[in-house]
């Protein structure tokens, strides 16, 4: 069987491409501007690359599908931390820049880690639930509930949430978000993983070999649990609260923010340092009453479910995904904004003998596969056509990203956002059944408003709706078809 190693897409591409060039592996096709996840080592037919955000890799190692991976020590301690028994063994510590994690709050909020005892219902955000959790039990922390999102977590405190645990460089990093951290909860550089059972039956040396003799790189995993924490002398400080006449609404940053920022021009809303140039987290409101907030559109949907905002702009690809997760969620589309607009698709190999699901499903029949691999970033969505179109047994594999290099090894099939289809074609996919238009819209929160509120949340609807109904506005700017940023 080929040695199979798990590489990470993203900002620790380039420098894991230098690494392995020092240990005298040559990779093509990774760093090279390639939408391919799958490149190849010089001289190594018997060596299978794939690329994975870096959230999956720890995932896919501990299912046995890749033999080893790189990957920053968060996502592999996130892993851990809940599921400790899992088949992932930590090789080394590599000579890479590292990056720490932050406990951190809002800048004049909490003024230290000893201040958050006692505080009622406490609100943690992070990527990283699994490591806030942990925190929060080893600080004893009596009321506290975590919030997991997809990203931006530093946009939340302290309006809609009191903590962040976020990554960063340093202390000063962390500054620069507008926070102030009060506590390191992990520091250490990308490591070397592996899976146990490969380690133990498989020849890995082909790269395992130059791998572990590379210099540098000792320092290594640097999880800091806090202890418990001793109530302070003065009473705990009060969570952040707004006004209820207040309007808020949630824009996205990403892939969508251009045509975001013309649909609210086209709307005649304007926001100081949210234009079709770039961003800030909390942009300046031309409205008095109207509160902004710009975080990730896969969170949408749920922070407008958990009232924090009234409003959000994301693809019906999010609000359908939470809806079909929480079918009785208070969230509903207010408006088609009709920009943004792409497919989910079901995605196949394209040496696969089908041309529709129907055939695809007969002939794994024929096959005799027994359970059938469904991955998308879009579980429940996939769960919902799964049962949908009557698979017989089913497994879905949630990911976070770079789906194109899951077929046909790891998956059977994607359910997957597609634009253009160029990434289908240069990972030699195809799509066999679209059957979801997915455009941006505008979520509403299905609470009734009163009073002035009530008022400004009518008008500034009715805005988005003047705005739909007029010229058609430019498509999204992702070449990739997910209005949350995926797609082919």
């Amino acid at each position: 069987m080929p040695l199979k190693l798990a590489l990470p897409a993203g900002q620790l591409a380039p420098a894991t491409d230098e690494l392995l060039r020092r240990a005298g592996l040559i990779v093509r096709g990774y760093t090279d501007g390639s939408r391919s996840y799958r490149p190849g080592l010089d001289g190594r037919d018997d060596v299978v690359l794939r690329v994975f955000r870096e959230k999956d890799i720890p995932i896919q190692i501990a299912l046995g599908n890749y033999d080893l991976g790189i990957c920053g020590l968060a996502w592999v301690e996130e892993l851990l931390i809940r599921y400790p028994s899992e088949a992932v063994v930590m090789l080394r510590a590599l000579p890479l820049s590292g990056s720490s994690l932050y406990v951190a709050a809002a800048e004049g909020g909490v003024a230290s880690l000893e201040s958050l005892a006692g505080v009622p219902r406490l609100r943690l955000v992070s990527e990283y639930p699994n490591l806030a959790e942990a925190f929060a039990l080893s600080a004893r922390l009596p009321a506290y509930r975590v919030f997991p999102v997809w990203g931006a977590a530093e946009a939340y405190p302290p309006e809609d949430a009191d903590l962040a645990v976020v990554a960063a460089a340093s202390e000063e990093e962390v500054q620069d978000q507008g926070l102030v951290a009060l506590h390191r909860l992990l520091a250490g550089p990308p490591w070397l993983i592996g899976h146990r059972r490969s380690l133990r039956e498989k020849d890995l040396s082909p790269v395992l070999g130059p791998l572990m003799a590379l210099e540098g790189g000792e320092r290594g995993a640097e999880l800091n649990l806090p202890a418990t924490l001793s109530p302070p002398l003065a009473g705990p400080p009060l969570p952040a609260r707004r006004s209820d006449e207040t309007l808020r609404l949630a824009l996205p940053d990403g892939h969508q923010q251009a045509s975001a920022a013309a649909i609210l021009k086209a709307a005649g809303l304007s926001f100081r340092g949210y234009d079709e140039r770039g961003w800030v987290r909390r942009p300046a409101s031309s409205l008095a009453a109207l509160e902004v907030k710009v975080i990730r559109p896969q969170d949408m949907a749920q922070q407008v479910a958990l009232g924090n905002f009234d409003l959000g702009i994301a693809g019906r690809d999010c609000l359908t995904e939470h809806l079909y997760r929480f079918p009785d969620s208070p969230v509903e589309e207010a408006v088609d904004l009709g920009s943004g607009r792409f497919d989910l698709s079901a995605v196949v190999s394209e040496n696969l003998p089908a041309s529709t699901l129907t055939e695809a499903l007969e002939l794994w029949r024929r096959q005799g596969i027994k359970v059938i691999r469904v991955a998308s970033e879009f579980p429940a969505i996939a769960d919902h056509y799964a049962r949908q179109h009557h698979f017989w047994r089913y497994l879905i594999i949630p990911i976070s990203g770079a789906s194109e290099g899951f077929v046909p090894e790891d998956a059977d099939v994607l359910i997957e956002g597609i634009e253009t289809g160029r990434t289908l074609a240069e990972n030699n996919l195809k799509a066999i059944d679209r059957f979801l238009c997915s455009t941006t819209c505008l979520i509403a929160s299905k609470r009734e408003a009163s009073g002035t509120k009530a008022k400004l949340l009518s008008q500034v609807i009715e805005r988005f709706r003047r705005a739909a109904g007029a010229a058609s506005l430019p498509a999204s700017s992702a070449e990739g078809g997910s209005a949350s940023g995926g797609g082919g």
